[in-house]
């Protein structure tokens, strides 16, 4: 019986007959992963995924491209890292557990924090340790413990997370936007990052992308409220990420702490423009899409980014170990909201250890 590595190898003998303008086109369409299952198998793919014309081309393609990456075990032996690309049908796997086992003990309990690009950043909740990870380079590096000292898990835990850097700088930040330069009050020159979030108020910092200690600016403290504030007494989630919220209600709990979601919301508002704004209301998730996505659930947390006028936000729910994950995304533009129905994940009866967006991973 034929097997799948020589099914493979006899099926790029004819790829490799194929012109070489169509072979670049059609691996421009493949995930990261893909390519490299096919580079291991074939010389010729491999010459033209070398070539640095085509990788170029790649990566400035992927960069446009969303990855969301889920974080699932049951102990470290078995945590997997989930992937799946907007562009594509299926989840990716990938086997970060002995790539981190050089840097953490026995019984340790590793976190998945966030990501950009090729770099995945972890946390370890028994030495208080951040750890990045370079799946291209398949390099792992403690990163020096924070000027707030060491820190456990839950205080990590974020959503809206950025990946700017892999040293610290520390600097006191400043209350409201008077005397915020004007370079990092251009679009695209800042980071929103989240700090709390309230029923009637949030806490949010600026950090200028060309502003920061060394330019001695600070960043800003942002406090904007919501206007009117809720009245309707129903449970929320608040999903942060690059100045957008999503706030989803949920309604319905019972003795056993079953909810249902009733109407999920996306808020806006935050430009740094000169003057002070508060959340806005944008968007409500129009109900045909609810009743598609509307199932009963114990725990739920999610994602959210904000990139190229779209917005994409991830909602993961658990009821009795059973998992369902929802992608969202509100093209500002056109105001216009998409239901990406996912595959499954395969998560019953494990640990969601973490889960982010990221930009597309690039070739190494």
């Amino acid at each position: 019986m034929e097997t799948s590595h020589e099914k493979l190898s006899a099926n790029t003998v004819g790829f490799c007959l194929l012109p070489s303008e169509i072979t670049q086109n059609i691996l421009l369409h493949l995930a990261l992963p893909e390519i490299i299952c096919l580079k291991s198998v074939s010389r010729f793919v491999a010459g033209v995924i070398s070539d640095q014309n085509f990788e170029r081309a790649y990566n400035s393609q992927s960069r446009s491209s969303a990855w969301l990456f889920v974080y699932k075990k049951r102990w470290n032996r078995d945590a997997i890292l989930h992937g799946f690309n907007d562009h594509s049908s299926r989840w990716f796997n990938f086997r970060v557990d002995g790539l981190l086992k050089p840097v953490i003990c026995p019984g340790d309990h590793i976190y998945f924090l966030t990501a950009s690009s090729n770099v995945f950043l972890f946390v370890s909740n028994t030495r208080r340790e951040l750890l990045a990870l370079d799946l291209g380079t398949k390099a792992v590096k403690t990163i020096p413990p924070s000027p707030l000292g060491p820190r456990g898990t839950s205080s990590w835990r974020r959503s809206g997370m950025k990946l700017k850097t892999d040293t610290w700088q520390s600097v006191e930040a400043r209350e409201g936007l008077a005397e915020t330069p004007r370079v990092c009050q251009k679009e695209g020159g800042h980071v929103l990052l989240d700090a709390i979030h309230g029923p009637y108020e949030s806490t949010v910092t600026a950090v200028g992308l060309e502003c920061g200690a060394y330019n001695n600016h600070a960043p800003i403290v942002l406090r904007p409220k919501f206007n009117p504030g809720p009245t309707d007494g129903l449970d929320r989630l608040q999903v942060y990420g690059d100045g957008s919220l999503l706030v989803v209600k949920s309604d319905g709990v019972d003795d056993a702490g079953v909810r249902m979601v009733s109407d999920i919301e996306l808020w806006g508002g935050l430009r740094l423009n000169g003057s002070w704004q508060n959340w806005e209301f944008v968007s409500k998730v129009p109900r045909r899409i609810k009743e598609q996505i509307r199932k009963p659930y114990r725990a739920m947390r999610g994602c959210l980014e904000r990139r190229d006028g779209i917005i994409r936000a991830v909602l993961v729910c658990n009821c009795d170990g059973l998992w369902d994950i929802i992608w969202l995304s509100y093209d500002t533009g056109r105001s216009l909201w998409t239901w990406l129905p996912l595959p499954d994940c395969e998560m019953k009866g494990l640990n969601m250890a973490g889960i982010a967006f990221s930009s597309g991973l690039t070739l190494p």
